[in-house]
């Protein structure tokens, strides 16, 4: 018998021995029949690693059975430093919204009933009234992102006429998706003014006055004049993922919106990031506040609730009343609305805002971004004195970001544990740690796994410690 894979036990040998017949109380039968069939297909794939005992295919089997029974989606300690963390879920849920999701989990809600009137009420109620008070916006609506809320004011804005932008601010956001995609499925065509690094409030006056004279179509090229003007809009994007220096220009957000009023054109900014309190004494300075973008006059101002407000996912669309309402009634509306754990996590968070204090305080992403590098270091000395001597931790100064598109190009001071045990090289304990019960995901740099604090909740630190040392075994 030259094949070692001839050596292998049957599916049926396997389920009849006792260590993995006893898996059987822990999972339904099916699951462990595609435990065994997994564990014999990676044999057969690698046979020079193949158990050659009843132990080692009850391990075997055991781990393809964990593997197939665990959550995708599960809790994961952020120790990149990088606070928005795209890959990692961005902002975490503060105290509050985590029990506003279980209180409106757990049963059923008032999500769409008005209690007080005794009948069907608006689910936009829940946040409307608080974005409105924290910002001054005339009225509000939350959707599930802010893609989906830009989507939805351009599409009201602008179905089937003209929306301009300038070509610096074509951006391109998480995931590959581009703006230009954004508006194209809007209904809108794209009028493209400027160039990448320098647009004027005349080269947005020109378009405009095309677009009435029916002479502006996709890229500026002419076409016959209409008896009826086709709707337009001017869009102003934020660039929150990258910075234009040197040689540059822009028409402001005042600039536009006065611009639209002597057109009467609607102005859409996308804001992004969702930034509610000034954090410039904290170093951190150039990010527009959601406030005041609400009180500019634009016809709508959109931002996402999972940044820089560090609330769930969810798109915010604030802006004049009467076109808050057309949006509302957009059937595009329904099909992007948020859901009811959703809003009572944003209404929860928002709240906090109602005391600047509480909210640097109690929201996770405003505490992460303006912790101290003092206090990181004094977290970073507690954490590596817990971790095994063998993990031959110190305590090291690192560049933490802020992430999630917001501040490009910001560093922030931080402080974090740096490990380098003799005889594990930095990628195989990086990896230990990515395979951990909860996974640990840390940075290498320079040979040695970095642990950055300004990302390790407090209550994170016991499954740092124990996942090192479980990978240090």
């Amino acid at each position: 018998m030259t094949d070692p894979r001839r050596r292998l036990p049957s599916v049926d040998r396997l389920l009849k021995s006792a260590a993995v017949a006893g898996l059987a109380a822990e999972a339904p039968r099916s699951t462990v029949v595609r435990a065994v069939r997994s564990a014999l297909a990676a044999a057969r794939a690698a046979p020079e690693r193949a158990p050659d005992d009843d132990a080692g295919w009850a391990r075997a089997v055991r781990h393809a059975l964990d593997a197939a029974t665990r959550p995708t989606l599960r809790r994961a300690v952020n120790a990149t430093g990088v606070v928005l963390h795209t890959n990692l879920g961005r902002a975490p849920l503060c105290d509050t919204a985590l029990a506003a999701v279980r209180e409106t989990a757990r049963g059923y809600s008032t999500l769409e009933y008005d209690a007080d009137a005794g009948r069907r009420g608006d689910r936009h109620v829940h946040c409307a009234g608080l974005l409105v008070e924290l910002t001054g916006a005339s009225a509000a609506m939350v959707v599930n992102n802010a893609a989906s809320a830009l989507l939805l004011a351009l599409a009201t804005a602008a179905a089937g006429g003209e929306v301009v932008v300038s070509r610096g601010e074509l951006i391109e956001i998480g995931g590959g998706f581009r703006i230009p995609e954004i508006l194209e499925k809007s209904g809108a065509r794209l009028v493209e003014v400027g160039t990448t690094n320098r647009t004027r409030l005349a080269d947005y006056e020109k378009a405009l006055k095309a677009a009435g004279t029916g002479t502006l179509g996709h890229g500026g090229t002419a076409r016959r004049p209409r008896q009826r003007r086709p709707p337009v809009a001017i869009l102003k994007v934020h660039r929150s993922n990258f910075r234009q220096e040197g040689f540059v220009a822009e028409a402001s957000l005042a600039e536009l919106v006065a611009l639209g009023r002597r057109r009467r054109c609607p102005v859409i900014y996308d804001l992004g990031g969702g930034l509610m309190v000034d954090l410039s004494a904290d170093g951190l300075a150039g990010e527009p506040l959601l406030p005041e973008a609400a009180r500019s006059g634009a016809t709508a101002v959109v931002a996402s609730g999972d940044k820089l407000l560090g609330g769930p996912q969810a798109g915010i669309l604030l802006g004049a009343a009467p076109f808050v309402a057309r949006c509302r009634t957009d059937p595009l509306a329904r099909a992007v609305r948020a859901d009811k754990l959703t809003i009572a996590a944003l209404a929860a968070t928002l709240a906090l805002y109602r005391d600047a204090g509480a909210a640097r305080r109690d929201v996770p992403v405003l505490r992460m971004l303006t912790a101290s590098r003092a206090v990181l270091a004094a977290r970073a000395e507690t954490l590596a004195a817990a971790l095994p001597p063998q993990a031959n931790a110190v305590v090291t100064a690192t560049r933490a970001a802020v992430g999630g598109g917001a501040f490009p190009g910001v560093e922030l001071a931080s402080a974090g544990v740096a490990l380098a045990p003799p005889g594990l090289s930095a990628a195989a304990l990086a990896e230990r740690l990515r395979l951990a019960p909860t996974p640990i995901i840390a940075v290498v740099a320079g040979g040695r796994v970095v642990l950055d604090v300004r990302t390790i909740g407090p209550e994170d630190e016991a499954a740092v410690v124990d996942a090192v040392a479980a990978a240090l075994r």
